[in-house]
């Protein structure tokens, strides 16, 4: 059973009202006469809808109200109204309000803008739980993630894009995106296309490899990334996203995998250089080695025939 707040300043009305919601099914947990009493009773009440008169005496009349509570407290609101001017109407609109019901009315009509009105706000909060919890998720995860309109304009950064962009989210909302997400090829030393840009003009968002982020302070830093097209159901499109991380440590452990292996391969080949020279020089030294021995004992003999006299022929 839904709890329904009626605002009408003429009480007969109300009380009439009140009679016929409570005839529908309905609660009527209060009736009150002016759009400033209307908000403070909300805050006590909380009431699942609001159905308030356009015209209401005091200073604030229901159009006023109307926004009031659906800032405060997100409190669904139905108008009753005897006027269905071109004014009355736009006013209303701006209200953003969940029905709008002309009087006089019937119990058929009541009842049916009241159910559609309560289906449209749980519905809405739905939505908007769905999107906190998005929210949330984007984030607490590692990588940056970066969303936009269909024009380009930055409509969503998370902590971790604040931090590698090295600007606050309040500076980057309403932003294009090309002035946040600047990126330079390390190959060439060149600006590189915006994926995000191409995306939102229908082509494949192409990050390259070697591609670095150009910060707010312009200092830059090695990313990867991926980006892709926000569609709905009907293939329209919504915008874009970008998710991105710092591989800067990840590129400079690669670079020093590439010099360990250089330095490997030069050792490898310094050690079959040593082989290849170590094998005749084994070769040399043993032989050096016998022919230094033979001629100290060459030398030997020598000197022992040269000490010895010959003998005489007798």
């Amino acid at each position: 059973m839904a709890n329904i707040l009626v605002v009408e300043d003429e009480k007969i009305v109300a009380a009439d009202i009140a009679s016929t919601l409570e005839g529908l099914g309905y609660s009527v947990p209060g009736v009150v006469s002016s759009g400033e009493e209307a908000v403070r009773r909300v805050g006590e009440l909380h009431p699942d809808l609001v159905l308030m008169d356009i015209v209401l005496g005091g200073q604030m009349d229901g159009v006023q109200a109307a926004r009031l509570l659906r800032q405060r407290f997100s409190i669904p609101v139905v108008f009753l109204t005897a006027f269905a001017d071109g004014d009355s109407l736009n006013r209303a609109r701006a209200s953003e309000p969940f029905g709008y019901i002309v009087k006089p009315f019937s119990e058929k009509e009541l009842r049916s803008t009241i159910e559609i009105a309560l289906y449209k706000h749980q519905v809405e909060q739905q939505l908007k739980q769905r999107e906190r919890w998005f929210s949330t998720t984007l984030r607490c995860v590692g990588d940056a993630v970066i969303a936009t309109d269909p024009s380009g304009k930055v409509t969503f950064l998370n902590p971790v894009a604040e931090s590698l962009l090295g600007c606050t989210a309040e500076r980057a909302l309403g932003r294009p995106i090309a002035e946040m997400f600047r990126l330079i090829d390390l190959q060439t030393g060149q600006r590189a296309n915006n994926p995000v840009q191409q995306v939102l003009q229908g082509h494949a968002g192409m990050t390259p490899t070697n591609a670095a982020l150009i910060d707010e302070q312009g200092r830059e830093v090695s990313i990867d990334s991926r980006t892709a097209p926000i569609i709905d159901d009907k293939d329209n499109l919504l915008g874009a996203v970008v998710v991105f991380r710092d591989i800067t440590e990840r590129k400079r452990n690669e670079r020093r995998m590439v010099l360990a292996d250089r330095l490997a391969a030069v050792g490898a080949m310094a050690t079959g250089v040593a082989h290849e020279v170590n094998n005749p020089l084994t070769y040399l030294i043993g032989n050096l080695g016998f022919g230094i021995d033979e001629l100290k004992s060459i030398r030997t003999e020598i000197e022992r025939a040269s000490a010895s006299p010959p003998e005489r022929e007798r």
